[in-house]
């Protein structure tokens, strides 16, 4: 396999997996979504291109990889990944994907661009201006924000506390390097609990000081965030919105840890980045497949795969038509065949429609009808015809 990847240049790789992962999830994007874009760090311990040391917060020191990905946030599928080196972790060698990819999504651009800290910058933000995108982001907290903050704390119209204990208001303002005022929301919630603080004994041993209410209620201390916005969301959402973004993470740990991203690695930059492509499109098809099978909840290759791959197969013909049966040797035998009629389903209605409208595209027709099970569209009835007076 190494062998065969290195006789594919980059150009050519590109032009290849590209298409592939978007017309994987292409056609499920008739409906409002999200796209979470965010960078994973992939330690490497050889000597491989790109392997420089850079942002790397569970191994300081360590050469890397970083994986640039962009998701489609609700239903966990990527668009698009990017391997860069270790130093180039920076939000801006991102940038060029994005845009790129916004200009091929067209009229199935996202309702909303999603990031953290990294990616609230000028940059990003004009990019993403020009195009007319909405976007929620958060700011870093440089000194200028923390003067925002400051001048927020005595306001009396803060939103009602949501479910996390956060509070909201909102301002204007025009950051040092940003080319025009924009759209802020403050958030806040009061720390009661969970914190604790070092501290040496007279003999030099290590203690951990928990803080009691006495200390709690003689300080208020407060934990807050700075988000940039140009979407026209209610106040009291935008904190459970950017909350969302955090299951990014989750994909991120299924396609590190189940699907080998992290593991496979070459000496050139070129064949890392086909390979994660290649796990991206892979885990797409997968999640879809899972998705056909359990249209309630995701399922995670760690217990999908045992579930759904443990079985024995054989293939009848008989009159013009081949069934395949499935045998499956796993414990949970009732929850697998409800899964497998479910799968069944499916497919038989891709067969139907195939067979009515001949030209129809079974994988767009496929991923509608997984999408259809997973939230229902209630589109508007059409107007009743009514038969023509007659004088």
């Amino acid at each position: 396999m190494r062998r065969a990847l290195a006789r594919m240049d980059e150009q050519a790789s590109q032009a290849w997996l590209r298409p592939a992962l978007m017309s994987s999830v292409r056609e499920a994007l008739d409906r409002d979504w999200i796209l979470d874009i965010d960078a994973s760090v992939k330690p490497l311990y050889g000597k491989q291109e790109g392997a420089l040391k850079g942002y790397n917060p569970h191994k300081p020191g360590r050469p890397s990889h970083v994986l640039h990905t962009y998701w489609v946030s609700p239903l966990r599928q990527v668009l698009d990944v990017q391997l860069t080196a270790g130093n180039q972790h920076a939000s801006s060698h991102a940038r060029a994907g994005l845009e790129q990819l916004l200009d091929e999504l067209g009229e199935k651009a996202p309702a909303l661009v999603r990031g953290d800290s990294g990616y609230g910058n000028e940059g990003i933000l004009v990019a993403l201006e020009q195009r007319q995108q909405p976007y929620l982001l958060r700011l870093r907290q440089t000194a200028n924000v923390q003067r925002l903050v400051r001048r927020q704390f005595d306001r009396l119209d803060w939103s009602r506390t949501d479910s996390q204990g956060f509070q909201a208001v909102q301002d204007e303002v025009k950051l040092s390097g940003w080319s025009q005022p924009r759209r802020v929301v403050i958030l806040r919630r009061r720390l009661r609990e969970g914190i604790a603080r070092e501290t040496l004994d007279d003999h030099g041993q290590l203690r951990l000081d928990f803080a009691d209410h006495h200390i709690l209620d003689a300080a208020r201390m407060w934990e807050y965030t700075v988000l940039v916005t140009n979407a026209d969301y209610r106040l009291e959402s935008i904190a459970q919105l950017y909350r969302d973004r955090c299951d990014c993470e989750n994909g991120f740990d299924e396609l590190k840890n189940q699907w080998g991203l992290s593991g496979f690695t070459t000496r050139d930059l070129n064949r890392s980045q086909t390979t994660a492509r290649a796990g991206a499109l892979i885990y797409n098809w997968w999640s879809w497949y899972c998705r056909a099978a359990h249209p309630g909840g995701r399922l995670e290759a760690i217990t999908s795969r045992p579930l759904l791959l443990a079985a024995v197969g054989k293939a009848a013909s008989h009159a013009g038509q081949t069934t395949l049966y499935l045998t499956s040797m796993h414990a949970r035998m009732d929850t697998i065949n409800q899964l497998l009629v479910n799968v069944r389903a499916a497919l038989q209605h891709v067969r139907l429609t195939a067979e009515q409208f001949k030209d129809v595209d079974r994988w767009s027709t496929l991923l509608k009808y997984v999408c259809q099970k997973i939230a229902p569209r209630i589109d508007a009835q059409p107007a009743c015809r009514t038969l023509p007076a007659t004088g």
